[in-house]
Parts: structure tokens; sequence; C-alpha cells
């Protein structure tokens, strides 16, 4: 993946409208991305063609309007840039990224309980 998946922040963000929607035409996309900014629809429409072009994205042509939906799950997404900031922002060091995140980012109680029992399941397994 680390190849191919290089997409730009605004790629990104088009890929999280896919992941939530599992698939979307343009036009959906454009929708939820003008909630948030002012961009016209020939700007995401243009992004998305790039995007496909980038194989971040595949799309169905048998209809009228294109329907996309991304080449990989979100949880693939993830890892490859955890890893990448790990090795790159934090000098290998996890310990760094999670003193990092829960200490500029404050969780919720669901999340401390499940960090909790995420650690608890590592120290289980050894």
């Amino acid at each position: 993946m680390s190849k191919v998946f290089k997409p730009t922040e605004s790629e990104l963000e088009i890929l999280s409208i896919l992941w939530e929607k599992e698939n979307a035409t343009v036009r959906e996309v454009h929708e939820v991305i003008f909630q948030t900014k002012e961009v016209g629809y020939t700007t995401t429409l243009k992004l998305m063609q790039i995007m496909h072009e980038k194989g971040l994205v595949s799309r169905n042509e048998t209809a009228k309007t294109h329907i996309y939906k991304p080449n990989f799950d979100k949880e693939k997404a993830q890892e490859h840039y955890i890893g990448k900031m790990i090795k790159t922002l934090f000098s290998g060091s996890t310990s760094q990224l999670v003193m990092q995140a829960l200490g500029k980012h404050k969780p919720t109680n669901a999340d401390l309980t499940e960090i909790k029992n995420l650690i608890n399941q590592l120290e289980t397994k050894g």
C-alpha cells in the first residue's frame, strides 16, 4: 500500500466520507464536504477522478451517475499512517504517540475503558 497510498489531505477527506457511506456519487460526497467548506462541485469531481486514476477509489460506470468506493478499508489506511507517524514523528516510540494523544485530546470514559481493555489484553498475551 505504501507506494499507492499517497492521498492528499483533500483526498483523505473524500476517503473518510466514502468509508462512512461505503460508496457514493460525486454529488453525495460534495454535499458532505460543502457543509464545512465552500468548494465547487467541479473541484470535488476532479479530485475524485484523480483519485480513481491514482487507484485510491474505484467507480461503477454502469449507471449514468458514477458510484465511487474506496479501494481499501479504513483500518489499512490507519495502520499505514500510524506506522509512518510512529517511525518519523515519535522516533519509533509507541508510548510517546499514546502520551501525546491522551495528553492533548481528552478521551471519553468509553475511550479510556477501551484503552484499558486493550492494555489488559496485551499484557495477558505477554
